[in-house]
Order: structure tokens, then sequence, then C-alpha cells
């Protein structure tokens, strides 16, 4: 339930219900929008008896969520979430596009790399220094030398890194080095670690699960706002459904369908979502007509020989003409959405 005051609500009617309601045992969070504050209510509503809350100082109305998810629903937050990564907002009307390679291979790849996407336009350095993959016999990173490279890079560049972690054991070492963390679609219901994650109060990139659906991936997102971390990003990034002319399929109508149920900001996995390179750019832009506040990508200086992921990387110059597309594309949406 969330309790909406009016817009001349006071402070100190504002404290004394928030007060209140702790005294009942139960927890608030405050959301204050241009207009209207709301609290809302977290725990079990029982407590609240028959406390006829609508009749309180500066109460204008209460409304119940039906979801079973909560602190992530726009009922309970209107305004849209907007996360300050290193000065980086992600989210409320910034185009936000994080690039690098699937895997930290070597220090000379790595910060090649960062240094072609920085001179390109983007806002984020990724790069996977934990690799879940498929078969044990694959290339599964660098662990810490990893994230030590991908620092190092942040340092040369200025970029933020993004990593993936995947184990409660591994988010403890990478919070020594990144700005923000991912967890990736294999872990989307690893709910130790997403409560891990909300105890550490870093931003997180929060990826669809291979079969989730949408309600499962809010309450995943649930799971990390419950333990107190509201930085969280939804990814897209393909789903698996009976389609083999592409590795996933990319659902792209899951980006409105966030923005109308969630505050959070949405970006959108291209590279994944597709598994072809050549399907990159044009989904990507498919990602930002529908609405999405950007894009995560797989770029590698020879993807022919890369480690991990290589059919659906990008050059750096393919990189560096998405960027270009990207760019216009958004530019042209924001006029159009300016002038109507």
């Amino acid at each position: 339930m969330v309790i909406v005051m009016r817009p001349d609500a006071t402070q100190e009617q504002i404290n004394n219900i928030s007060e209140y309601l702790k005294k009942l045992g139960l927890d608030v969070h405050i959301s204050k929008g241009a207009e209207y504050t709301i609290i809302g209510i977290i725990g079990d509503k029982r407590l609240l008896g028959d406390t006829p809350l609508e009749l309180m100082p500066g109460v204008e109305k209460t409304i119940p969520i039906a979801e079973p998810y909560k602190l992530v629903t726009k009922t309970f937050k209107p305004e849209p979430t907007v996360i300050d990564v290193r000065g980086h907002k992600v989210g409320g009307g910034t185009l936000t596009v994080i690039a690098g390679p699937c895997a930290v291979e070597n220090k000379e790849q790595t910060i090649e790399t960062a240094i072609a996407v920085k001179n390109a336009g983007a806002h984020m350095l990724r790069g996977g220094a934990y690799k879940p993959r498929t078969s044990p016999y694959s290339f599964q990173g660098l662990e810490e030398e990893g994230l030590k490279i991908l620092a190092e890079a942040r340092e040369i560049t200025g970029l933020p890194i993004v990593s993936e972690v995947i184990s409660p054991s591994s988010l403890e070492t990478a919070l020594k080095y990144l700005d923000v963390v991912q967890i990736g679609a294999r872990n989307m219901q690893n709910f130790q670690l997403l409560r891990e994650v909300g105890q550490a109060r870093i931003p997180v990139i929060l990826k669809r699960g291979i079969s989730a659906t949408i309600e499962e991936w809010l309450n995943a997102a649930e799971y990390i706002m419950s333990e107190g971390n509201y930085q969280i990003i939804m990814c897209e990034r393909g789903i698996r459904t009976f389609e083999t002319a592409t590795r996933n399929t990319l659902d792209i109508s899951a980006v409105p369908v966030l923005k109308s149920k969630t505050h959070l900001p949405v970006i959108v996995d291209p590279s994944h979502g597709t598994g072809k390179r050549d399907l990159v750019i044009p989904m990507s832009l498919a990602a930002i007509a529908a609405g999405a506040d950007g894009i995560i990508v797989e770029v590698h200086r020879d993807p022919m020989h890369a480690l991990s992921d290589g059919p659906q990387s990008l050059s750096h110059d393919d990189f560096a003409v998405l960027m270009k597309k990207i760019t216009a594309l958004y530019n042209a949406m924001e006029h159009v959405n300016g002038q109507y």
C-alpha cells in the first residue's frame, strides 16, 4: 500500500505518519515527486488493523498494490529512477551506452578496446572477469586479475567499469574494483546473490533470465530493493523460444511493458539477444526506438579470435558506426518528443 500526501502536506505531517507506521512495526519508503509525496508501506499490512489512514492530516488517498512486487512499481514511485555512476546519469532521459569485450582476455586487448569505445562515445566499459559458461571447458575468465585490468582501463579512459558477479564470494572481490555489478541471466533467481547485492548498495544491472517472465524478473529486482539497494538497471537480453534463426529471441516489447510497470531504468543487450554481429546495430536502434534508456554491447578488436562470443561482437569500426546511428536516432526522438 502507498499513501499519497496532498500537495500542501507539511514535512511534519509526513514525519508523523512515518513515525506512526514504524511504531506499528512497518517499514516506510518516502518518494518525493514534483507535486506529491508518496509514503510506501513495506511489511505485513495486517499490522495496520483498522487504522483510518485516509483521515490522517495531510493524506489525500491510499492506494493498494496488487502486484507481488511492491518497491519496483510506478505506484510506489511515480518518478523515474535516475542512477548516478561516476557522474553519468542512467535513466530519466539520458542515453547510456555500455560497451567492451565479452571477456577480459589480457591487458593489451582490454585497454585497446576501452580507448576505442571511449573515443566513439561510449559512457561505460564492460568486460567479463568471471565467465559462467555452458561448457566447463570454455574460457572461464581471469577473475580478480581481470578486474584489476578493468580498473587500469578506467584510470586510462575515465570510463566507469561494469562486470558480472556469479557468487557472493565473487561479489566481495568485485566490490573492490567495480562501479556497477551485473547479475547475469543464469543468476537472475540466485536469491542469496540478489540479497547480497541488495546489501552492497552498488549500482546493479539485472539481466532477464533466459526463460523468465517479466513478473519473475521484477520480483528478482524486488529481492535487491528489499535489502535497501534501489540502484537497479533492468536489462532485456533475449529469452529462449522455439526460434533457431537467432541465439535468443530479443523481446523488444519488454521495454515498453517495463516502462509501464516500473520506475527503474531499462537497457537492452542486442549482442546476447541475437548472437549475430550483423543484427546488433538494427536491434540497438529498435531498442532505443521502443524507449530503452540505453544498450550494452560487446566489442572486440578482433572478433574472429575472441575467446568468448566472437560471432556477436562488433569490431571497433562497427561500434563507431553504431554510435553515430544511435546518437542520431536518440537526438531525433528527443526533438520530436520535445515538440509534442
